[in-house]
């Protein structure tokens, strides 16, 4: 885990990898309530019988189940001391580059791409980020993702 004492420390490293998520295993039971919370049931997703004949011999996660856990990503990888909050804003790019299928580990690369002063004594962070597939040389998914922090 990287520690920063400020975001003017953290804005610094413009241009670097910053740092790398702790691996998370995605569970069937994951999947299953994230399809209860965004009604997609697809059947690759939750027929686990059925999945297992499919095109990925397994149940896969949901492109946006795998997004969704950037703020978890981020937050195994980094501490900004001097920093007690932080807004998403929004994404410029998403790719999902393939498939998690059901009990993979991932984990998430974090480099910094820009950081910008916003009102408020903030700071804009482009983060791009990859997510990677534990045993898969090609990240699953790549992300331009933009987050707000604050003093």
């Amino acid at each position: 885990m990287r520690h920063f004492k400020t975001l003017a420390e953290l804005a610094a490293c413009v241009g670097q990898e910053v740092a790398t998520s702790e691996w998370i295993t995605i569970s069937q039971e994951q999947v299953n309530q994230f399809a209860e919370a965004t009604g997609d049931h697809q059947w690759i997703h939750v027929d686990v019988d059925r999945a297992k004949a499919g095109p990925f011999g397994a149940p896969i996660a949901h492109g946006f189940l795998t997004l969704s856990l950037l703020p978890v990503f981020f937050e195994s990888a980094m501490v900004i001391e001097q920093s007690d909050m932080g807004v998403n804003y929004g994404l410029n790019r998403v790719r999902f580059t393939g498939p998690v299928p059901v009990g993979s580990r991932l984990r998430a690369r974090m480099t910094l791409l820009a950081a910008e002063p916003v009102a408020g004594d903030g700071v804009q962070l482009t983060w791009g980020v990859a997510v990677e597939r534990e045993g898969v040389d090609k990240p699953v998914c790549v992300a331009e993702s933009l987050v707000r922090r604050y003093p």
